[in-house]
């Protein structure tokens, strides 16, 4: 069984072409845990995608988190193979391109409800296997910036954006400055489009660890059968 720095589940497309589209515009493909060439779009994309590329192209469910002490990757293969077993898919219309506090990301359009539900349900059920935050963890989330009810839930769940403050999304860059981020969204909204999922639906729980590197990678996926 693989030895990963934390863990975390997340929404990853299935293999085809958006999912390729994707893992080419950030230069790292989470399943075979290899770097790709991004494609000649007239963006630095190299230079607008560190942060998302780390953890491969995803939408967060539950945080990457450390394994709580006494568990061990094993026991959180089963958790999450058996959480997948009991919650069903979840079918949006469609995903767009949106600026999110400056960085561009996918997000679903229709009735995001039963997304939230997934995420809060799979953010309780497994939280047994994270460790607490460390004093380090908890500052690096700038606890005076949050609001309350998000450094409660930081305290909670280890994290401040879940729950009734999780917005599902697929992020695609860094933060950006103007006129740049224009720029960018106006050719990435046409690079994606033709490929966009429609209907957009979450029908995994996808595994994934942090390996020593820094780089996540997809462990296994979890059909949602319930």
């Amino acid at each position: 069984m693989e030895i990963m720095k934390r863990y975390a589940v997340y929404y990853a497309p299935p293999e085809g072409e958006f999912a390729r589209r994707a893992d080419a515009w950030l230069g790292w493909d989470a399943t075979t845990g290899q770097p790709l060439t991004p494609p000649e779009l007239g963006l630095p994309a190299e230079e607008i995608t560190r942060d998302p590329r780390r953890y491969g192209f995803h939408g967060t469910l539950k945080p990457p988190f450390r394994l709580a002490e006494g568990r061990d990757a094993e026991a959180l293969h089963r958790a999450v193979e058996a959480l997948a077993a009991r919650l069903s898919p979840v079918i949006l219309p469609g995903l767009r391109l949106a600026s999110l506090g400056g960085f561009l990301a996918l997000v679903p359009e229709g009735d995001t409800a039963p997304l939230q539900t997934l995420a809060a349900t799979v953010v309780a059920a497994l939280d047994g296997f994270r460790a607490p935050l460390t004093e380090a963890e908890i500052a690096r989330r700038r606890p005076e910036q949050l609001t309350p009810r998000q450094r409660e839930l930081l305290e909670l769940w280890g994290y401040p954006y879940v729950m009734e403050e999780f917005r599902f999304h697929l992020t695609l860059t860094d933060r950006l400055e103007e006129p740049l981020a224009a720029e960018a969204a106006r050719i990435l909204e046409a690079h994606f489009a033709p490929v966009l999922p429609r209907p957009f639906k979450v029908s995994d729980l996808c595994l994934f660890g942090e390996a020593g590197d820094g780089r996540f990678h997809l462990l296994h996926r979890y059909t949602l059968s319930g």
